[in-house]
């Protein structure tokens, strides 16, 4: 069968099309976490509809729970009650839940991967915008809404419509200092938060081929802050590598078949796509955003639009507050975090640690670091990643979503200024309707903490 990896795959998942034009997709891993799913299970309970593949569907807690102090019953009620639900429905159903106790807790676009669940070919679902990480292997990953949360675990099956196929083909190879994350930021700054909408990314290419799978994953995360569906990289020997000798990826006697079919569903040299776009990133400099959606972003050696140019930007000047047509560096910061699904993997870590290595926070900074699991965190620990942070001002948190978005107590406080690594810098998104959002890349927020401002951390390794 010839065609794009989206194509083959979705072509191997439909079970059927539906009246309103919709096809049924078999959906192979189904992830769920506290926030969207009790609605989901008190519905199933409702109809004494029992979940339907509970061997396919995993869970995780990672949106509301603290990253400090985990005692429970936890201080906030509403996650408690979240809590307890997850825990007492996946028990009911026979879902693995990786909690605490497990040592395998973490972000659930984290766990999936570290734990060999996410794999080439397969349709993935989960209640969560950021479902489209696990398209770094070669999987077309939804995030979907509660109800939808509701249909998977009763049916394993995902009623969508079929989507257009895009190639972002990106050239060239990244200068020091500039990361997937940049890379990301990038292509949404070029295209648009609304020019995705209705495709699946295909993201290819040179610079694509020579990510490892962080990286990828973090490119693929921020396909829908593009309005993207979906986003994909084709699997190849990164990803094979990647996945050997992870708990759940196939066993050595299954592992040869196993890859020769990952490798099938590959996008063939001859595949037709809707569109391409063709991106070359060798000159391609650490990217900040300065206003309230992705897109809104510049090279850190810009500066920021101009008042006056269009009633979407002076908004944004204006709750940034932010001088139109001001350098975005030297922008001082209040708050450093780093962590997210986006930026909270092991590699992530280790590029941050190597700015901050025997320096010191801003006093002006509170600066946080979060990993995305516990087994980053160990991993983390081993490396002696977690003194090198601590040393320099930083405080080692519990795994979670943390400040990403304002679900659990990490949020800014008033009009304060986060440099994150995270994926959204909409209002509010971080805990306070005043707060302010500037994202970037983890070695970039490690640079703004010390600094205490935006600098570019391409051009000197970090503040001196």
């Amino acid at each position: 069968m010839s065609g794009t990896l989206f194509e083959k795959v979705w072509a191997l998942h439909r079970v059927g099309t539906l009246a309103d034009g919709r096809d049924q997709l078999f959906v192979g891993l189904h992830l769920v976490h506290e926030v969207t799913s009790p609605q989901a299970f008190a519905a199933l309970r409702e109809r004494d509809i029992a979940v339907a593949r509970p061997d396919r569907t995993f869970a995780t807690v990672d949106h509301i729970v603290p990253t400090t102090d985990r005692h429970r019953p936890l201080r906030d009620d509403l996650a408690e009650e979240m809590l307890a639900a997850l825990q007492a429905n996946t028990a009911a159903a026979g879902i693995p839940l990786f909690d605490e106790q497990t040592h395998r807790q973490g972000i659930v676009h984290v766990i999936g991967p570290e734990l060999g669940l996410t794999l080439p070919g397969m349709v993935i679902c989960c209640g969560d915008s950021h479902t489209a990480t696990h398209g770094a292997f070669g999987a077309i990953a939804f995030g979907i809404g509660t109800s939808q949360v509701r249909d998977v675990l009763a049916t394993q099956t995902l009623a969508i419509e079929p989507l257009r196929v895009r190639r972002i083909w990106l050239e060239g190879e990244l200068r020091e200092g500039v990361f997937a994350k940049d890379v990301a930021l990038h292509v949404i700054r070029t295209l648009g938060v609304h020019g995705g909408v209705g495709f699946a990314y295909e993201f290819a290419g040179p610079a694509v081929d020579a990510m490892d799978m962080e990286a990828r994953m973090t490119l693929c995360n921020m396909s829908i802050e593009g309005g993207a569906r979906v986003g994909y990289c084709n699997p190849d020997e990164t990803t094979f590598a990647y996945l050997a000798g992870r708990p759940y990826a196939p066993s050595a006697g299954d592992w040869d078949a196993a890859v020769a079919w990952w490798r099938s569903v590959a996008s063939d040299a001859d595949a037709t796509f809707d569109d391409e776009v063709r991106l070359d990133v060798s000159a391609l400099a650490p990217v900040v955003t300065w206003g309230i959606n992705p897109a809104q972003a510049v090279a850190v050696d810009e500066s920021v639009p101009t008042k006056g140019t269009g009633a979407a930007i002076d908004e944004a000047l204006a709750h940034m507050q932010l001088a139109g047509g001001a350098p975005i560096l030297g922008t001082p910061v209040d708050v450093a975090f780093i962590g997210s699904c986006t930026n909270g993997r092991l590699s992530d870590l280790e590029a941050a640690a190597e700015v901050i290595r025997g320096r010191t926070v801003h006093p002006r900074v509170t600066a946080i670091v979060v990993p995305g699991s516990q087994q980053v965190d160990a991993a983390a620990r081993e490396k002696g990643l977690d003194a090198v942070f601590r040393a320099a001002g930083f405080d080692w948190r519990l795994p979670g979503c943390s400040m990403c978005l304002g679900m659990n107590p990490d949020r800014l406080v008033g009009d304060q200024v986060c440099a994150s690594s995270s994926n959204r810098n909409f209002k509010g998104r971080q805990g306070s309707p005043s707060g302010r959002t500037l994202l970037m890349s983890p070695a970039m927020v490690a640079a703004a903490a010390i600094a205490g401002a935006v600098v570019d951390v391409s051009a000197t390794g970090g503040p001196t």
